[in-house]
């Protein structure tokens, strides 16, 4: 028992880090929301600081998740994910990979957003590739203007200025992996059988 809260307890670190990536926020933004000090933050996402329920009610509150979400241990014998929908400027992300910290994969589900032109490009730090299902994305990319249609890919360093808006007219989705410290996506082909190549 004692092994398994210590790997729950282990966990929450990585957890706040992809929250806090998931939704665009700075330690320094998510301290004057929280009260909390940047340097504790940073502690807590690292794992050097061991997470108490004094921290961890305002970083549930800040963002709006069960606290149990925060120390939830990984499920085990069940292989599916249930995805819990998390919206950012109308956007709705679904997680589709449930270990926090690493390669995170989700569903985008994006609507016409004619009002996005106010917005400006943001950076932070990552690697991410963007995969369209359906409808057509705009990427604003540092000085590229990129129209993505269905079945295109794209694959960039998120320390670039970018937005990704849905010029319409219809709703977009698209799935995107994003890789929080650089991490890129690396496809692996098995070579063909011999018999098969020819």
């Amino acid at each position: 028992m004692a092994n398994e809260d210590s790997a729950a307890l282990a966990a929450v670190g990585p957890r706040l880090r992809a929250l806090r990536h998931q939704r665009g926020t700075t330690l320094t933004q998510l301290a004057e929301l929280t009260g909390i000090s940047v340097s504790t933050l940073s502690r807590l996402e690292s794992g050097s600081r061991r997470p108490t329920l004094e921290l961890l009610l305002p970083l549930a509150r800040a963002y709006q998740v069960a606290l149990d979400e925060l120390v939830e241990a990984a499920a085990t014998g069940d292989p599916r994910v249930r995805p819990k929908p998390i919206v950012i400027h109308g956007i709705t992300f679904l997680p589709l990979t449930r270990r926090p910290g690493g390669l995170q994969a989700f569903k985008q589900i994006i609507p016409p957003d004619p009002s996005a032109g106010e917005r400006t490009p943001q950076t932070h730090e990552g690697y991410e590739w963007l995969y369209v299902l359906s409808g057509r994305l705009r990427l604003l990319l540092g000085e590229h203007d990129l129209t993505l249609t269905p079945g295109e890919v794209a694959e960039f360093d998120t320390r670039i200025p970018h937005l990704v808006r849905n010029p319409g007219p219809g709703t977009a989705e698209a799935l995107s992996i994003f890789g929080p410290q650089g991490e890129r996506l690396h496809v692996r082909a098995r070579p063909a059988a011999p018999d098969k190549q020819r």
